[in-house]
């Protein structure tokens, strides 16, 4: 199940919860009882590096396959 994390703008305390996404744009109430919050937005980790990324290809000018790469008459 995702976590969302909220703030609290009546004391400022930022909290997570657990809940479906479809309830993911519910009220949330802080753990001190304050019903002010707001949800903050999350970012996403994705593992791996640049350096896994494909190296670009030659740089022919062409489309590649038959009509891009010059054996089309």
């Amino acid at each position: 199940m995702p976590r969302y994390e909220y703030r609290c703008r009546t004391c400022g305390d930022t909290f997570e919860l657990s809940r479906p996404m479809a309830e993911s744009a519910a009220p949330a109430a802080c753990p001190v009882g304050h019903d002010d919050t707001v949800k903050l937005l999350s970012t996403v980790a994705v593992g791996g590096s640049s350096a896994a990324a494909p190296a670009p290809g030659p740089a022919s000018g062409g489309g590649g396959g038959c009509c891009g790469g010059g054996c089309c008459g």
